[in-house]
């Protein structure tokens, strides 16, 4: 049987370039701005553009479970998708810690990586990503691809262009 096996680095905040502290920064300011009253697990995300501009989204829950959205993927919804102009270069994904008792970096789920690899792929260029956890530890990964392995991609959609 085979292996899967990739490059990440565990890190604590003060470790990243500036740029980076401050994304991580803003993801954790936008996860007070998340609506989470069932799962009181509160998530924010930033994403750092090419431009040095950021995007963020917070999680918000629904009583209805499926309609709610994770911030990773509420971040991402605002990216202009029409404009290869201003690409994604990096995204941090943190949470306020309200009755958990760890304090491990966060990653993104299924879902979202999903959503980040379709990202990267659209921009052509990895994006790396930053899993923050409240104890200042972070886990860098230079490539979303590396965190779904045996992706689903567009190319699976269309096989004329596979």
């Amino acid at each position: 049987m085979q292996n899967f096996q990739f490059p990440f680095e565990r890190l604590m905040k003060t470790q990243l370039p500036a740029d980076i502290q401050q994304l991580v920064a803003a993801a954790e300011q936008v996860a007070d701005k998340a609506y989470a009253p069932y799962s009181h697990f509160k998530v924010g995300a930033a994403l750092l553009m090419e431009d040095g501009s950021m995007i963020t989204g917070s999680n918000h829950e629904n009583a209805s479970y499926p309609v709610g959205i994770c911030a990773e993927r509420a971040a991402l919804a605002t990216l202009d998708m029409n404009n290869n102009a201003n690409k994604v270069r990096a995204i941090s994904v943190t949470y306020k810690p309200t009755g958990h008792t760890h304090n491990n970096p966060v990653a993104p789920c299924g879902m979202c990586r999903q959503a980040i690899l379709e990202v990267q792929q659209w921009q052509g260029q990895p994006i790396a990503i930053y899993m923050y956890g409240p104890d200042g530890e972070v886990i860098y990964v230079e490539n979303a691809a590396f965190l779904l392995p045996f992706a689903f991609g567009g190319s699976d959609l269309n096989a004329d262009k596979a």
